[in-house]
């Protein structure tokens, strides 16, 4: 698979075995988008005509203020609100309030990295299961993973059942469920744990909260994909 700014090797995402691979997929592939768009490519032209059309979601503007490069930003910004306001709220024949306010929701409900992220970890899904067809050493890995989140384990199903995986695609899922599912009954076990040590009869100085503590981050990483531990 060539590696370029959307992708990575695969394998360099299933070797690291904490929490859900595919979390860490998109992660990667979100960090080299960003740090794309605010290096050489803010001066591309072809690059620049996509960010102004289609703009950034909120959660991306915020990582991208949140990092070094105010200036690249800024000038993103600069071009990017010129086609909002040239392109939404300028004078037009036959372009009504409503017909703005539909241009609006266009530009508002689109991302520029969301997109390119979408794109490339499309084609790396694309990669595991080729390589779990094909390659040994690349099941015994995905089959070792300590877990998957509830939402990476649908869209690793939902795209067995699409491609043709004559020889291993039940092997697949069924590891895929069992991984999950335990997960899921540890998680269970650990959040009644924790719950549990705020009863009074518990919560004295010295007790034992055992895998509990951050029970919490990780059920909500494990139903959202947000992962407040990092």
């Amino acid at each position: 698979m060539r590696d370029d700014i959307c992708t990575i090797p695969i394998s360099e995402v299933f070797e690291k075995q904490d929490g859900c691979p595919l979390c860490r997929m998109y992660r990667t592939v979100e960090e080299r988008i960003l740090d794309y768009i605010l290096g050489d490519a803010m001066m591309e032209p072809d690059v620049r005509l996509e960010t102004n059309r289609l703009g950034f979601c909120g959660d991306h503007f915020e990582k991208m203020y949140r990092r070094r490069g105010r200036l690249q930003l800024a000038l993103m910004l600069e071009t990017h609100i010129k086609e909002v306001e040239k392109g939404i709220f300028a004078k037009k024949l036959f372009s009504n309030d409503w017909k703005k306010g539909k241009k609006a929701y266009d530009v508002i409900d689109s991302c520029f990295v969301c997109e390119k992220v979408e794109w490339g970890t499309s084609r790396m899904l694309d990669t595991v299961y080729r390589c779990y067809e094909n390659e040994r050493e690349f099941r015994e890995l995905f089959n070792g993973q300590p877990m998957f989140c509830l939402s990476h384990y649908q869209q690793l199903m939902a795209g067995i059942e699409k491609r043709k995986m004559p020889r291993y695609g039940g092997e697949m899922a069924k590891h895929l469920t069992e991984i999950t599912g335990e997960y899921a009954k540890s998680l269970s076990q650990d959040i009644s744990k924790y719950c549990s040590m705020y009863d009074y009869r518990n919560n004295v100085e010295g007790a034992d909260w055992g895998n509990s503590k951050d029970a919490v981050e990780r059920t909500i990483a494990f139903l959202s994909e947000k992962d407040f531990t990092r």
